[in-house]
């Protein structure tokens, strides 16, 4: 009677192993909310951000076990709902859920209608949110993503702000020795890779032989490369009077657009996402390419 009992305990215990590994399972990761946090933090330093900026974790509980990370450039209340449905229990981001705390925290379906509507909806689907804005953009990894897309090859940094001068905004690149770079050529080349035609000024048959590029605003960046006498600036977005000042003093720009330059950036997160030791199967990074459109593109 007992040797038939262990045998039959045997098998259950032998399916219900059987039934943990197969298609039913979903595997988890060892990480927690709060070490996947400071294995990011460690990557993207608070330290290397803008005083205004917020970096890190502002929604979530660090001692849960991370079931799956999704990573976008915005936290809209749409992310975080295509996260929770993909499984993850963490949204890292690039821009954070807000910079000004909240008024107030309400279901809506944007931070326009409800400033703390993504927080509600994160906590309302117990999803994390962790973002590491200009922290990223001025990190080595940032630096080499729109010369690598563009073909151009890296110099140094030219707004650095860290001391070894490693870190910081605006890259100063050159085209290869045997690319006989035209303004035009390099706007083509834009529009190819990033499959969205940019805003430029300048003259097109122009002869382009230093490029500074710069996700996201250019800032000081724009001033920046004039000064270091580049020919070029392809950047995510600038100022229409600034664009005006600059390319009457001699530099061209390639105006991306803001997001448009920004969404690989969702790549280099993923990366350090997988680097801090979420396995590769729980890594999701949401497309967020169609939050607008140009007419020309749409037949109608």
């Amino acid at each position: 009677m007992a040797a038939a009992k262990g045998k039959k305990e045997g098998a259950q215990r032998e399916g219900l192993a059987r039934r943990a590994s197969g298609t039913l399972s979903r595997p988890t990761s060892p990480l927690t909310v709060g070490a996947l946090e400071c294995a990011l933090s460690a990557e993207f330093p608070a330290s290397d951000a803008e005083s205004w900026d917020r970096t890190g974790m502002t929604v979530g509980d660090p001692a849960r076990l991370v079931a799956g990370v999704a990573v976008a450039l915005d936290p809209t209340v749409a992310a975080v709902d295509a996260a929770a449905d993909a499984g993850a229990n963490v949204l890292v981001t690039h821009h954070p859920a807000f910079l000004a705390p909240p008024d107030s925290f309400r279901p809506a379906p944007s931070p326009a209608a409800s400033s703390g509507a993504a927080v509600w909806r994160a906590v309302e689907r117990g999803v994390a949110v962790m973002s590491f804005h200009t922290a990223l953009d001025v990190s080595l990894q940032a630096q080499r993503v729109l010369p690598s897309m563009l073909g151009l090859a890296f110099e140094r940094v030219l707004v650095p702000v860290s001391q070894d001068g490693g870190k910081g905004y605006g890259q100063l690149c050159r085209p290869a020795a045997d690319d006989a770079m035209t303004l035009g050529r390099l706007a083509a080349r834009c529009t190819s890779v990033f499959a969205r035609p940019p805003r430029v000024w300048g003259d097109f048959s122009r002869e382009v032989a230093s490029v500074v590029t710069c996700t996201g605003s250019a800032g000081d960046v724009a001033r920046a490369a004039l000064a270091a006498q580049a020919d070029c600036l392809v950047c995510g977005e600038i100022k229409y009077h600034e664009a005006l000042d600059v390319s009457w003093a001699g530099l061209a720009v390639i105006d991306l657009g803001h997001d448009t330059s920004e969404l690989p950036l969702a790549g280099v997160l993923a990366e350090a996402v997988r680097g801090a030791g979420v396995p590769d199967e729980l890594v999701t990074i949401l497309d967020q390419r169609d939050n607008w459109s140009y007419p020309e593109t749409v037949r109608v």
